[in-house]
C-alpha cells in the first residue's frame, strides 16, 4: 500500500530543509571546533564537551558557559546560577524566533517542543526566507530538516574539536568570522521592500548597536526585535489609515 497523507509528505520536505542549510556548513564547522577547544581548555572532558553540544545546541551560550566553567567553584568564579543566567540572556532572542515561526508554520504541541529544542539563528533565518518557496508554506518536516542539518554538523565538528582541536587553526586564522554575518545580510536584503521595511531595519539596527554597548547580545536582539516589530506595526497601521482616508 503506498504511503499517503502527512507521513508521505514529511520526508521530501525534511530533505529540502536539510539541503537548504548546506551553504552554511562551512561557517559552522570551525566555530564548533573552537567551542570544543575552549571547553577542553576549561577542564571539561571530551564526553562533557560533546554532551553540551548534544543537549544545549546553542553556539554563543556554549562558548560563554565553557569559559565560565573554568572558574566554577573557585573564589570569585562563576556560580551555577550565574552560568544559567548568562546562557538564558544569550538565548532570549529565541522567544522572538518562536513567536515568528508560530505564525508561519502550523505545529502540534509535541512538534513545537521538538522544533524549539533545535532552533538556531541560521535555521530560523533560512526557514523564514526560503520556506516561502515550499508548497503551502514551510511544514514541520521542512523546519526540522533545516534544524537537524546544522545539528548534525555542529555535533560532528564538536567531536572533531574535542579530540584533535589543539592541532587545528583557529576560526580567526581561517577568516570564517564573516560567513554568518554575510549569510544573514544576504537573507535580509531581499526582504527590504518598501519604505516601511527599510525604516524598520535601519531603526532596529541602530537600536541593537546602541543597546549592545550596555546589554548582553541575546537581550539586545530581543529588545531590538520587539521594538522593531512594534515600530513596523505602527507604521503599517498608519499607512493603512492614510490610504483609507484618501480613498
Amino acid at each position: 500500500m503506498p504511503a499517503s497523507g502527512p507521513a508521505s509528505a514529511f520526508w521530501p520536505a525534511f530533505w529540502r530543509g536539510f539541503r537548504v542549510m548546506i551553504p552554511l556548513w562551512l561557517g559552522m564547522v570551525p566555530f564548533a571546533v573552537a567551542y570544543a577547544v575552549t571547553a577542553r581548555a576549561s577542564g571539561l572532558s571530551v564526553w562533557e564537551t560533546q554532551m553540551m553540544s548534544l543537549t544545549v545546541f546553542a553556539g554563543a551560550s556554549q562558548f560563554a558557559a565553557a569559559g565560565l566553567f573554568a572558574g566554577y567553584g573557585m573564589a570569585g568564579g562563576a556560580s551555577a546560577l550565574g552560568i544559567v543566567a548568562t546562557t538564558f540572556l544569550l538565548n532570549a532572542r529565541h522567544l522572538l524566533y518562536g513567536l515568528s515561526l508560530s505564525r508561519q508554520v502550523t505545529l502540534t504541541r509535541p512538534q513545537r517542543l521538538i522544533a524549539a529544542q533545535f532552533l538556531t539563528d541560521e535555521a530560523y533565518g533560512m526557514v523564514t526566507v526560503k520556506g516561502g518557496q515550499e508548497p503551502g508554506g514551510p511544514s514541520f518536516g521542512y523546519v526540522l530538516g533545516a534544524e537537524l542539518s546544522l545539528y548534525v554538523v555542529w555535533n560532528a565538528s564538536t567531536l572533531l574539536g574535542a579530540l584533535g582541536g589543539a592541532v587545528l587553526p583557529s576560526p580567526e586564522a581561517l577568516g570564517v568570522g564573516v560567513i554568518f554575518p554575510l549569510a544573514f545580510l544576504g537573507l535580509l536584503v531581499p526582504m527590504l521592500r518598501g519604505r516601511v521595511t527599510v525604516l524598520v531595519a535601519l531603526a532596529s539596527g541602530l537600536a541593537a548597536w546602541g543597546l549592545s554597548r550596555v546589554l548582553p547580545g541575546g537581550l539586545v536582539i530581543l529588545l531590538a526585535g520587539v521594538g522593531g516589530a512594534l515600530l513596523g506595526a505602527w507604521l503599517t497601521g498608519r499607512k493603512t489609515a492614510v490610504q483609507e482616508a484618501g480613498a
